[in-house]
């Protein structure tokens, strides 16, 4: 082959290796250059969701897809205002996975993180990039690990619930510095070491039972306030809070200090060459005569303020009892006697206990055939016979029972139902016993927990968490010598919530309806949060409107002959009137019948509120009025409801801010 052919064959390969080279390149780039700007557009806080979810969502419970540029404000469990997230609710989900680091904790405007009751694991990641976060909830999990320390450098953290996880090692003494904490629930884990002295005022629930906390607890005016219930299971904590008695140490530490006496300051002086004249002999005779007398007359009158104070202490222990014995719940129990009286007079009450307590003759033996049953694998913290033995309190008469405080040796509260046998003799005792266990399942912040129930005979009882600041009834409508004001358009709002939190858990979580809602059935938790009591009670009889003319009100018209038919929307329809009566402070007895356009003009009147306030009370009375629609069809349900009060929270929120930065309020 001639020179020349071989430099045309060789000019040939090189004009092919790049021409293909190059276009393999470019092919290459087009593949992988579409991702860098979806990702460069993509809104930061939808980073952060979708990088929690990838560990959090192993069984993919989330479908998270993105669309559009704030799509994410739409995914289940988020909440935005302004484009930013401020919610994130994932509460029962049946999440698995673990929090990731760097994921949530990105998103710097959230104001609740709600991941109970799931099933996540490993430690929990620095929080500390979320500054303006008020409510954490991850109680309910499997996190491991120690207390997440990050948590408090979260100043505004309002609550805090790490309970029932795998959580480990001492408690920082730095909790203290959370001073606007009003709710903290580190129970169920395996914290050991001393209690923190918590000083924060505003905490109103408290507990760390069931951990291995030792020592005593500090004596501070804050955990003073909260009984034995939120420290029990905790072995070696000790001291007056708990009432049980720390070990003294030993006065002298070391024996062996007993044994060689120090010497005497002449002697060693002595023998050190240093001459110092010995104390005369007759002065210190004189010394010790007069400090025998004065320490024998302290040790007398000792004894004597001793006697005095045992004498007087078994004379109150004797007058206690004896008054126990006057109303107790056994007595109670074993009574035949009903009464039906709907709004008992709080000042005569004890004087009508007492005339009840006459005429309870049946015998003890009635009681010991039925067994007391815990709900949901509730700790036995009591017996029968410790639940028999307190000392009961009555706090009223209702529909279907009567519902009194009892107040055991132990110091713990509870409340009693005592529900009326004949109303109640419908109910089998099979078919009673299926129904309280499906409603001593419901656990959450806004239900009175159910936890045990007894019946034996013609007698059940059903016993409650105790609520100690009343109802709701109470509340709004004050006592009867005073005539109470309307609430603020702002605690309306706040009960409302806590009231469609209860029920739209009631009817997501089960098959239940609450069936009896009224002002008197929602009491006042201890940080006056709205709790329902009584949910699903009155399913266990037949009473009409006839029996209870006082709930007559709330009934809808589907429901108003038996209420065995309730339904969630007749729950709906309750929940109507009793915003009505948060709005206007009138009883459902006196409420007009007016068509929807003339409600809001009848609310305003009763308030003689100001107009600054008149945007947010329309909303509020816009709902109570589709609530309250005649035809069940036309309600909303309680989950709908629920959005629509938190829309109104979140645009109140949103005006005030932008008010207080117009002030130049930071």
């Amino acid at each position: 082959m001639s020179p020349l052919m071989l430099l045309l064959c060789f000019l040939l390969q090189l004009i092919y290796t790049f021409y293909f080279c190059s276009s393999s390149s470019s092919a290459a780039a087009a593949t992988t250059t579409p991702s860098a700007p979806f990702n460069s557009l993509l809104p930061s806080d939808a980073v952060s969701l979708l990088s929690f979810k990838s560990k959090a969502d192993l069984d993919n419970k989330l479908h998270y897809t993105l669309n559009e540029r704030f799509d994410y404000c739409q995914w289940r469990g988020v909440k935005c205002v302004q484009g930013r997230v401020v919610r994130f609710v994932l509460q029962g989900f049946s999440l698995r996975g673990t929090f990731p680091a760097n994921s949530l904790t990105h998103l710097d405007q959230l104001r609740i993180l709600n991941l109970r009751n799931n099933s996540l694991s490993g430690p929990i990641p620095d929080l500390s990039g979320l500054p303006n976060l008020k409510t954490l909830f991850l109680d309910h999990n499997f996190f491991s690990g120690t207390f997440p320390f990050s948590v408090l450098s979260i100043h505004r953290l309002v609550i805090l619930d790490l309970s029932r996880n795998n959580l480990t090692g001492p408690l920082p003494v730095r909790l203290t510095v959370l001073d606007r904490l009003n709710y903290l629930r580190l129970d169920s884990n395996w914290f050991n070491g001393s209690i923190p002295p918590l000083n924060q005022t505003q905490l109103q629930i408290f507990n760390v039972s069931n951990n291995n906390l030792t020592g005593p607890v500090p004596v501070t005016p804050t955990l003073k306030k909260f009984n034995v219930r939120s420290f029990l299971r905790n072995p070696s904590l000790c001291g007056e809070v708990v009432d049980k008695p720390c070990r003294s140490a030993p006065f002298f530490d070391s024996p062996s200090s007993a044994a060689s006496p120090p010497t005497p300051l002449y002697q060693n002086a002595q023998s050190q060459g240093i001459l110092i004249t010995p104390p005369p002999q007759h002065k210190h005779k004189k010394v010790g005569v007069v400090l025998g007398f004065v320490v024998g007359t302290l040790i007398l009158i000792a004894a004597v303020l001793c006697l005095f104070a045992f004498v007087k202490k078994r004379r109150e222990e004797t007058e206690t009892e004896s008054k126990a014995t006057k109303c107790t719940i056994e007595t109670i129990a074993n009574s035949a006697a009903n009464a039906t009286v709907s709004e008992p007079d709080d000042s005569s009450q004890e004087i009508k206990l007492e005339k009840e307590m006459k005429v309870f003759q049946a015998p003890k033996q009635q009681m010991k055939s039925g067994n007391l049953i815990f709900c949901s694998g509730e700790t036995e913290l009591y017996s029968l016979e410790q639940l028999m033995r307190a000392s009961a309190e009555l706090l009223g008469r209702g529909t279907i029972g009567t519902t009194y405080k009892a107040l055991m040796a132990s110091q713990l509260i509870v409340s009693v139902k005592r529900l009326d046998a004949g109303k109640t003799s419908i109910t089998s005792a099979e078919a009673f016993e299926q129904h309280m266990e499906s409603v001593g399942m419901l656990r959450h912040p806004n239900l009175v927990a159910v936890r045990a129930y007894f019946q034996a005979k013609q007698e059940r009882l059903v016993i409650y968490d105790y609520q100690p600041n009343g109802s709701l009834f109470n509340l709004i409508h004050g006592s009867r010598s005073t005539r109470a004001r309307p609430l603020h358009w702002t605690s309306c709002l706040k009960i409302a919530e806590d009231v469609a939190q209860g029920l739209a858990y009631i009817h997501q979580a089960s098959k239940l309806t609450h069936g009896n809602l009224k002002s008197s059935n929602v009491l006042l938790g201890s940080d006056f949060e709205a709790c329902l009591t009584d949910y699903s009670i009155i399913a266990l009889a037949d009473i009409s409107s006839e029996d209870d003319p006082d709930s007559a009100r709330y009934k809808a018209p589907e429901v108003c002959k038996s209420a065995r038919r309730a339904t969630p929307g007749s729950d709906v329809y309750a929940y109507g009137i009793l915003l009505l009566e948060l709005l206007t402070g009138k009883p459902p007895s006196q409420h007009p019948h007016l068509s929807p356009p003339d409600v809001p003009d009848w609310v305003r009147a009763m308030r003689e509120d100001d107009n600054e306030e008149d945007r947010w009370l329309a909303m509020l009375v816009d709902l109570a009025s589709i609530c309250s629609l005649t035809s069940p069809e036309q309600r909303p349900t309680m989950r709908q409801i629920l959005k629509m009060i938190q829309d109104i929270k979140d645009s109140a929120m949103v005006e005030n801010n932008k008010r207080d930065a117009h002030n130049g309020y930071s």
